[in-house]
């Protein structure tokens, strides 16, 4: 009888830790220290608290992924120092690293690099699922502590956009302007409403320039199908143009939009920022 309590114990507390992407079950615990929380995706091992908790929006942590290969991951950072509560029976920090990169291959993840160091067992595992990238590394010893450090992949996003003043300037110096603060959500073509400072400055240089017209040209990165880019860049202008016509009163002759795809990319496609930089919305003078 004990042995099947233990079972069930057990496969319970895989459940919490298979929990898909975002909708991580958090064993919270009494003696958790205030306005900490378990990293998303990983529930805890049972019978912890967290004694020391750091979340930032945006940061930098260096993964181990070789010998002597790191990989520097920017990105919303959580730190989470684990440790055990009086009475419990101490796991190994190799019994701590199984469970998590177990955890991790349930939802499509995989273990880049495993190594211990003065006794303490590290692991870099990293997850690809749902259009994000999260990098997490996880080291214990055998002393009732452990720690997760994770960093959800993602450029950080473009707070401070050039002004009417600087598009006027690069269009009437170069015939062209690429603006960026304009926000799509993967493979979508629907405006996000963080984009409003972006198109606020264009509206101000065109009402500022009443003669002026432009081409207002879409461009995506090479992930995926040529066609499907070039479709998707088109809807992507037609949608910036048809905010500035509905929203903002900019008649819709001085407006032709235009979809490049990744045809004229301005930095490699190799990088998460070149791929970046060449998804974006250009204005062109006609």
């Amino acid at each position: 009888m004990q042995h099947r309590i233990v079972n069930v114990l057990s496969v319970l507390f895989l459940i919490l830790c298979l929990t898909p992407l975002n909708l991580a079950l958090a064993a919270k615990d009494a003696n958790d220290l205030p306005g900490s929380k378990d990293p998303d995706i990983f529930s805890r091992m049972p019978g912890f608290h967290i004694s020391s908790y750091e979340a930032l929006e945006f940061d930098r942590y260096e993964f181990k992924t070789g010998d002597a290969t790191t990989e520097k991951v920017e990105g919303r950072r959580t730190f989470a120092a684990y440790q055990a509560n009086e009475g419990i029976t101490h796991p190994s920090g190799l019994q701590v690293l199984r469970n998590y990169v177990n955890a991790a291959k349930a939802v499509g993840g995989d273990q880049i690099y495993e190594y211990e160091d003065g006794g303490t067992q590290y692991s870099t595992i990293r997850i690809v699922k749902e259009d994000k990238e999260v990098w997490a590394e996880v080291s214990g010893a055998n002393n009732g502590m452990y720690n997760v450090q994770m960093v959800e992949k993602q450029l950080m996003k473009q707070e401070v956009v050039a002004n009417a003043d600087a598009l006027s300037g690069s269009i009437k110096e170069t015939g062209r302007v690429a603006v960026y603060g304009i926000y799509f959500d993967t493979g979508k073509a629907d405006l996000k409403p963080a984009s409003d400072p972006a198109l606020a400055e264009i509206v101000k240089m065109l009402k500022a320039d009443a003669g002026l017209k432009v081409y207002v040209v879409g461009h995506t990165d090479n992930v995926g199908q040529f066609a499907s880019n070039v479709k998707l860049s088109q809807d992507r202008a037609a949608s910036v143009v048809n905010a500035l016509v509905s929203k903002h009163g900019i008649a819709a002759a001085r407006l032709t939009p235009f979809g490049c795809g990744p045809a004229t990319p301005v930095a490699s496609n190799k990088t998460d920022e070149g791929k970046a930089k060449n998804r974006r919305v250009e204005l062109v003078a006609q």
